[in-house]
Order: C-alpha cells, then structure tokens, then sequence
C-alpha cells in the first residue's frame, strides 16, 4: 500500500475543492480528504479521488453542471465501510449535512446516490458523467487494472478467497451483461472496449 500522502501534497486538491465550493468551505475539503486517507482503505484512496477528478476533465462539457458533478465525486466515496452496504447512502447524507442547502446540494446527494448502481437514466448528463468517470478504471492499462483488482481484494481481506470470488465473479457478469458500461459519448469511444477485455480476463482468472 503506497505511503499516505502529507496535507501538503494534496494542497493543489484542497485549491481545487474551494473553487468548487467557495474559498469557506476549505475546511469541509479538509474532512473529506481526511475521510478519503483513512487507512483502512486500499482503492477507495486519495488517488482514487484524483483519477476520478482527473477522468471529470477528460470528460469536460459531457456534463450539464460541472460544478455539481465535481463535487459529487469529492463525496461519494467519503463514507467507505467495506462491511457496510449503505456506503453511498451515508457519503450522501454528509453532503447534505455539510453543503449548503440548496438545489445544488440536492444535484449533489442524488449523483453520489447513482454511484451506488452506476446506472444513470437516458438523458441524465451529470449523472453519465460522473457514473464514467468512477468506471473508467476498468479501462485501464494491464498493470493498473491488476493493481485496482488487487487493491479491491485487499479492502475485502476479511472474506474467504472463495467467497471473493464468487461474489466477484457475480459482480463482474453483472457489468458485463450491460449493453453499454459507459454512457457518455467519450466513454464509449475512448474505453468501453478496453474495460470489457479487463473485465473477461479478470473474470477467466476468478472462474478458471
């Protein structure tokens, strides 16, 4: 597991999270950074926030509100429990509780919510987008795809190796079986077909 970052390597996260939210929410970044460097976590890390920030610029004008869907991928890893089933319900329930009211916070709640089934509605802009955006590791080059694998496995090491696999394998047919992984345009071009070989040749390696 690669060393936590200090707060002043992830400085240039905090400068991005208040042009966000506003130059007085620095603290709110602050908690969620700390929430995001917990050290049960293994994939659901600070780095996991950067590349999901980092696909949203890749992703520029796919979004309806960019400011909405950024912050949205601020919180919806922020509450990550690998025995909980609720994790995206409560990361939801802190922006509630720690954004202003509003309908952006509202915007907020309910794209951090759509993580829990990455299955955003026909027409939901903000939602494809921050949706890819999570996903798009499973597009991975090889070694970063085996890495994201193995971190999973490590945030689940209370479970059985069979047990793992079979709700592994479960979880990637689920994936597989969707007639599109992506759903902006740029997903769908740029790493639908790289995610669906990652997903078969980890699914060949669970089930072989």
């Amino acid at each position: 597991m690669p060393a936590a970052a200090s707060p002043q390597d992830n400085n240039d996260l905090l400068v991005r999270f208040t042009a966000l939210a506003g130059p007085g929410a620095r603290g709110v970044g602050e908690e969620l950074l700390a929430r995001w460097d917990e050290p049960h976590r293994r994939y659901h890390t600070v780095s996991h926030l950067r590349a999901v920030l980092g696909r949203l610029d890749e992703l520029a004008g796919c979004a309806e509100d960019d400011t909405a869907v950024g912050l949205a991928a601020w919180f919806h890893d922020a509450v990550y429990d690998p025995y909980a089933s609720d994790n995206e319900e409560r990361s939801a329930l802190l922006a509630e509780r720690l954004l202003p009211p509003g309908a952006r916070r509202d915007e907020v709640a309910r794209l951090v919510r759509l993580t829990a089934t990455h299955d955003p509605a026909d027409g939901d802009a903000n939602g494809a987008a921050l949706c890819d955006a999570d996903l798009a590791v499973l597009a991975g080059p090889p070694a970063r795809y085996a890495a994201y694998a193995a971190e999973v496995r490590q945030e689940y090491g209370f479970v059985t190796d069979e047990d793992f696999r079979a709700g592994r394998a479960v979880v990637l047919r689920h994936l597989l079986a969707l007639p599109h992984l992506f759903r902006t345009p740029y997903g769908k071009e740029h790493w639908e077909t790289t995610a669906r070989f990652n997903l078969r040749g980890e699914l060949r390696l669970l089930t072989g």
